[in-house]
């Protein structure tokens, strides 16, 4: 199986703009978000959940293509 193309970008996320897939950096150890509930609620692959609130802004490594403009990949 083929990994996907392209390249890790990094944007800051907040309630609104996370997405699965997302790598984030909480109290210096990274998590990849895994699913989102309720809107707020981030689970990540390891089992662990994350509340954001709405003035929440985290850091996060999005794995984008360059040649399709910002679509992720």
């Amino acid at each position: 199986m083929s990994s996907p193309v392209g390249v890790r970008v990094s944007v800051e996320v907040d309630v609104y703009t996370v997405r699965r897939g997302d790598r984030v950096m909480i109290g210096g150890q990274p998590f990849v978000v895994c699913d989102l509930r309720e809107g707020w609620r981030l689970e990540f692959e390891t089992g662990e959940v994350f509340t954001m609130r709405r003035t929440t802004v985290l850091w996060a490594a999005r794995l984008m293509n360059p040649r399709s403009g910002l679509r992720r990949v």
